[in-house]
């Protein structure tokens, strides 16, 4: 993944780059005013020197007085570039200016050529302008990189701060630094943070009063059923019953849902035997098979307990005998398989059975609360592991539980 801050340097300096490249093609192309100078030059040179027909002597005296008190050496050549004259040189010897290094070249009207050029070994201005032009690109080089780091920093930090915000920790907030957009987003970040914290503990704070206030006339009916006995029909009792404790089972599970959804971690983390603690739950269901190796995992005994009735309850309930518990390391996780016989899922139930509320279309005229699975995969997730659901080879449908081992 390409880092923003290294995008927008590249940027800056690719800009650099072809504003540079654009700036020598027009003025090579179109031309400028170094090249109306040049040729006004070229103009001025030639009526200085002598026609092209005139003496060798007469040339070369005319190049020594132009070159009078310049730091170059002249030279004139013709259209064939052939010395004609070099200044500081002898009439006749035209070898000298091999030992110079050219600097520039003017192409005069008439079609000769002046050439100036400086000693070989001694410091060439061009050479000297290309080396400032790169000390000058690395200097504009360093000098962005710290900034357009700076600001790609904050961006980043304001990243991982709505990270933690969708990863449920409700007290992310980031620094606001500055006063410019990054700032004003930052801050704006921030208020809403503020503002959904406060909603949602407003909403765990009615969630469990609502589910406290409700436990007391539950707990009213179920006395006033008792007390009553005989006087009430055995069967619409026991319907009463029954209705009573699935209340007071969906506000236990609605608690225990809102509870693990206000901790970013578990209070309780130790090493638990997840084949024992299996084998346990399973003794209080009849006609489950248990097969499996130990693993130990880490975490809460209890909500691992709970995350195994709920997946035995929900097999009972929904499935069809014989259910299986079978447990099984691979790749350092523990890999806990509840099957049944049952019709299972369609593929598009799959995901949202794990929907608090959410009833199958199998399992719509049966008992449960609809939150069973739902806070069977919160525990999983807890525990830094996942719940899903699957068909085996022989057709049984299957919920695994996948959880990390402790190594």
């Amino acid at each position: 993944m390409t880092r923003l801050y290294l995008r927008i340097y590249l940027t800056v300096v690719i800009s650099l780059l072809v504003y540079a490249a654009a700036f020598a093609w027009i003025w090579h192309t179109k031309g400028g005013p170094y090249e109306a100078a040049m040729h006004s030059q070229a103009q001025v040179l030639l009526n200085a020197l002598p026609p092209a027909q005139a003496p060798a002597t007469e040339q070369q005296q005319t190049l020594d007085k132009l070159a009078q008190g310049l730091p170059v050496r002249l030279a004139l050549l013709d259209g064939s570039r052939r010395v004609i004259a070099e200044s500081g040189a002898t009439p006749g010897i035209n070898e000298s200016h091999a030992a110079s290094a050219a600097l520039w070249m003017l192409h005069l009207p008439d079609g000769r050529w002046l050439q100036a050029s400086v000693p070989r070994g001694e410091t060439q201005p061009l050479h000297v302008l290309l080396l400032l032009l790169l000390a000058l690109a690395f200097i504009i080089g360093v000098l962005a990189l710290p900034v357009v780091r700076r600001i790609t920093g904050r961006l980043e930090r304001l990243q991982q701060a709505v990270d933690s915000l969708g990863a449920g920790d409700l007290h992310a907030r980031v620094a606001v630094e500055g006063r410019d957009e990054v700032a004003r987003l930052a801050l704006s970040f921030n208020q809403a943070a503020d503002r959904i914290d406060a909603l949602v503990g407003h909403q765990k704070t009615l969630l469990a009063n609502a589910s406290h206030e409700l436990r007391t006339p539950l707990t009213r009916i179920r006395l006033a059923l008792e007390l009553i006995g005989p006087s009430v029909d055995a069967s619409r009792r026991d319907g009463l019953q029954q209705d009573i404790g699935e209340l007071d089972a969906l506000i236990d599970e609605i608690l225990l849902a809102s509870r693990l959804e206000a901790l970013p971690h578990l209070e309780v983390s130790e090493p638990v035997d997840l084949l024992a603690l299996a084998a346990e739950e399973c003794a209080r269901h009849e006609g489950v098979d248990l097969e499996g190796r130990p693993a130990t995992v880490k975490g809460d005994p209890r909500l691992l307990l709970r995350l195994l009735r709920n997946l035995l309850d929900n097999a009972n309930r929904h499935g069809l005998p014989p259910v299986q518990v079978r447990l099984q390391v691979i790749e350092g996780r523990a890999e806990l398989v509840v099957r049944d016989h049952g019709p299972g899922l369609r593929n598009d139930e799959c995901q949202r059975v794990f929907e608090p509320f959410y009833r199958a279309s199998a399992a719509r005229d049966r008992a449960g609360t609809g939150l069973g699975l739902a806070l069977a995969r919160q525990i999983a997730r807890h525990h830094g592991g996942e719940l899903g659901c699957r068909y085996e080879p022989d057709g049984a449908f299957a919920f695994v539980v996948s959880i990390p081992v402790v190594t």
